[in-house]
């Protein structure tokens, strides 16, 4: 997991603690599933995704929410004979100045960059940015082809070979389905809060030029306006 931060200036204690419990590739892990996993994990599922021993999930999950990464319940549910209900632990709400997950304006930045540069002959500004960032998914995927070496893709495999991709834009997918991979973050997020139109067809474009240039062309990059995180999914062709 990439975790950038602002001006070292302006970081307060939280973030500054929030860096230092990162710091290890164990929490990272950790942190990195209990966000995908949206909804409270316990100590025993948090060991399980990183492959350590429950006692010692404990400790770096509690290291965590002392850092204000995480917070911590009890299993809902009747309580049992002996002992109490389980730990559960959860993300926290974005009140850390900590990018987590990563942004990835370079790549924003290059495409509207690219986009007023060109010279599209009667192109719109809009269909400029989208064209662009057609392009640069589908070299994208081009070179995710030449890395992976997947040979003819079926719906499961292509999605299986985007999330890896997907992952390291910082889109945190989600495999709602075996047909559909959900988006749970956008890396552009700023300027999404701001045009949310424009993002979303920067990153419905750049996603369907991926599928291209990788070779799935059973699989499409659909809009799905209204959605809480990302307006993407990766699906099945209809």
């Amino acid at each position: 997991m990439d975790v950038t931060v602002p001006d070292p200036d302006g970081l307060d204690a939280p973030a500054i603690a929030a860096v230092a419990a990162l710091d290890d590739d164990l929490r990272r892990g950790m942190y990195a599933y209990a966000r995908r996993a949206r909804r409270p994990v316990t100590r025993d599922e948090a060991a399980a995704a990183v492959g350590i021993s429950r006692k010692l999930a404990a400790f770096h999950l509690d290291k965590l929410v002392v850092a204000g990464l995480l917070k911590f319940g009890f299993a809902a549910g009747p309580v049992p004979k002996v002992g109490r209900r389980p730990k559960v632990y959860e993300p926290v709400g974005e009140t850390i100045q900590v990018q987590l997950p990563a942004r990835r304006h370079e790549l924003l930045a290059g495409i509207l960059a690219e986009a007023v540069l060109a010279d599209g002959s009667g192109e719109t500004a809009r269909d400029a940015v989208r064209r662009v960032a057609g392009e640069r998914g589908f070299v994208a995927g081009e070179e995710e082809r030449a890395r992976t070496r997947p040979g003819r893709l079926g719906v499961e495999r292509a999605l299986t070979v985007a999330e890896g991709m997907l992952r390291r834009y910082g889109f945190e997918p989600s495999r709602d389905s075996t047909t559909c991979v959900r988006l749970r973050n956008c890396p552009f997020q700023s300027l999404a809060a701001e045009a949310p139109e424009l993002v979303c067809g920067i990153n419905q474009a750049f996603l369907a030029g991926f599928l291209n240039g990788v070779r799935a062309g059973n699989v499409e990059a659909a809009l799905v306006p209204g959605a809480a995180e990302c307006c993407v999914e990766l699906r099945q062709a209809r």
